[in-house]
C-alpha cells in the first residue's frame, strides 16, 4: 500500500514540478529518483543505467537525428515558399484557395519533415502577411496556418509515430501505414470545411485577383508547378515507399531521405555551408531535447512500476463502466486534457505507459490505438492556452495578429479534429485497412 501512495506521489510531485517551471526532461527524472529512493533505496540507481543504455542503443532510434535534419533542410531551402506560390495560382477563382494551397503545402511539408514548429513559423512567415493583404480573416488564415503544419504529426515519417512505435512494441513501417490514411481524411476535413467556410463567408477568404494570376499561365504555370512539386512527392514517395513496401527499414530510408533532402537544396542552388551548419546545429538541438526526455523518462517508468503503479492503474481503470470502450473513451479524454498543458512527447513518455498495459491485457487492436492515440495527441499543438503551434505562430505573425486571433482562427480545426477522431474511433477500418491490405 505504502508503494501505491508513493506511486501517486510521483505523478503529483512531477506535476507540481512542471508548475514551477522546471524543465520536463529534469523534472521528470528529478521525480523519479527521489520517489524511486524512497520506494526501494538505491536499487533504482543499479537498474538505470541498463534501461539508458538500451534506450541510446535502439537501432530505431537513429532515424529521429536524420528525419529531422531531413525536415530542417527542406525548411532552408524554402521548398513550402514555392509549392504554396504554384498551388494557390493553380486554384484560380477559388474562394480560399491560397487557404486550401496551405492543408496541402502542409500534407506534403508533413510527409517531408514532420517538424511542426519549422513548418509552422516558415508559413507564417511566407504566407500571414500575403493573407492579410489579399483581404483574408485573421484568424481563419491563423487556424488555417496552425493546422497545416501540425499535419506532420500524423501523416508520416512522423517523430510522433516513430517513439509510439518504441512504446507499444509494433515496428515503425506498420504505423506508417496505419497513420497514412487518417491523416489524409483530416486534411480532406480540414478542406472542406475551408470550401464551406468560402461558400458561406467569401469576404473572409477572397480568391488571388485575375490580374495577379495573368502574368503566369499555361505551360510556365504547369513548368512551375511540375518544378515546385515534383521534389516532395518524389521524397515523400521514395521516403514512404520503401518503408511501408518493406523495402527499407526507416532508419535506412531516413538516412535517404536526409541526402535526398540536401540535393533537393542544391537543384534549388540554395545549398551552402551557412545553410548546412544551420540545419546540423538545429538538428542537433531538436534531437538531444527528444534523447533527454527518453532518457529521463526511463527513471520515471523504473520508479512507477517499482512502486506498483500499474496495478494502481488497472484497478482504476477496472471501475470504469463501459469496459475495453469506456477505458479507450478515457484514455482519449486523458490525452486531450493532457494536450492543454503538455507537449506530445512528454504525454507519450509518461501518461502512455501508465495506461497501455490495460489495453494490452484486455487484447484491443494496438495499431488501431497507435493511430488513435496519435490523431489525439495533434490536438495537444492546438489547443489553448499552452499549444505550441499558436506559440510559434504568434512569434512569428505580424503584430496585428492578436492571440485572440489566433485563438479563435483555430477553434474550427480543433472541432474537426475532435470529428476525426470520432469517426477513427466508430470506424477502426480507416487505420487497419493500409496495414492489412499489405500485409502487415
Amino acid at each position: 500500500m505504502m508503494g501505491e501512495f508513493l506511486a501517486i506521489g510521483l505523478i503529483l510531485g512531477f506535476m507540481v514540478l512542471l508548475i514551477i517551471g522546471m524543465p520536463v526532461g529534469i523534472g521528470i527524472a528529478v521525480a523519479g529518483f527521489v520517489f524511486g529512493w524512497m520506494g526501494f533505496g538505491d536499487f533504482l540507481f543499479n537498474l538505470s543505467p541498463a534501461r539508458i543504455y538500451g534506450v541510446l542503443t535502439k537501432y530505431e532510434f537513429i532515424a529521429i537525428p536524420l528525419f529531422v535534419f531531413m525536415g530542417v533542410m527542406l525548411e532552408k531551402s524554402r521548398v513550402a515558399e514555392d509549392m504554396l506560390e504554384v498551388i494557390g495560382r493553380l486554384s484560380g477563382n477559388l474562394r480560399g484557395g491560397m487557404a486550401i494551397a496551405l492543408i496541402v503545402v502542409g500534407v506534403l511539408m508533413g510527409a517531408s519533415t514532420g517538424i511542426v514548429g519549422a513548418t509552422v513559423v516558415t508559413l507564417t512567415m511566407l504566407t500571414m502577411p500575403v493573407l492579410l493583404r489579399r483581404g483574408y480573416d485573421g484568424g481563419v488564415a491563423a487556424g488555417a496556418i496552425c493546422a497545416s503544419g501540425t499535419l506532420g504529426q500524423i501523416i508520416p515519417p512522423s517523430l510522433v509515430l516513430i517513439l509510439l512505435a518504441d512504446i507499444m512494441g509494433e515496428s515503425v513501417g506498420t504505423l506508417f501505414a496505419a497513420a497514412m490514411v487518417p491523416g489524409l481524411m483530416l486534411a480532406a476535413l480540414y478542406v472542406v470545411y475551408i470550401l464551406v467556410l468560402g461558400w458561406l463567408r467569401p469576404e473572409m477568404m477572397p480568391p488571388i485577383p485575375a490580374q495577379e494570376r495573368s502574368d503566369l499561365t499555361g505551360w510556365a504555370l504547369a513548368g512551375k508547378a511540375v518544378a515546385a512539386l515534383a521534389p516532395p512527392l518524389l521524397l515523400v514517395g521514395g521516403v514512404l515507399g520503401s518503408i511501408i513496401g518493406g523495402i527499407a527499414a526507416p532508419t535506412e530510408a531516413a538516412s535517404i531521405g536526409a541526402v535526398f533532402a540536401v540535393l533537393v537544396a542544391a537543384a534549388y542552388r540554395r545549398l551552402t555551408l551557412s545553410m548546412l551548419w544551420q540545419a546540423a546545429h538545429g538538428t542537433l538541438r531538436i534531437s538531444a531535447m527528444i534523447f533527454f526526455i527518453l532518457v529521463a523518462a526511463q527513471v520515471f517508468s523504473i520508479a512507477f512500476r517499482g512502486l506498483h503503479g500499474e496495478d494502481l492503474v488497472k484497478d482504476m481503470m477496472a471501475l470504469l463502466p463501459g469496459g475495453e470502450t469506456g477505458a479507450l473513451i478515457f484514455l482519449m479524454l486523458v490525452l486531450f486534457v493532457l494536450g492543454f498543458f503538455l507537449e506530445w512527447i512528454e504525454i507519450s513518455y509518461i501518461a502512455l505507459p501508465l495506461l497501455l498495459p490495460v489495453f494490452v491485457e484486455q487484447g484491443t487492436d494496438m495499431i488501431w490505438l497507435a493511430a488513435l492515440i496519435a490523431l489525439n495527441l495533434q490536438t495537444s499543438f492546438l489547443t489553448p492556452p499552452f499549444g505550441w503551434a499558436l506559440f510559434f505562430l504568434k512569434g512569428a505573425a505580424p503584430p496585428e495578429v492578436t492571440t485572440s486571433m489566433i485563438y479563435r482562427g483555430v477553434l474550427p480545426f480543433i472541432a474537426i479534429q475532435a470529428v476525426a477522431l470520432v469517426l477513427l474511433f466508430t470506424i477502426p477500418q480507416i487505420a487497419t485497412w493500409l496495414p492489412d491490405a499489405i500485409g502487415w
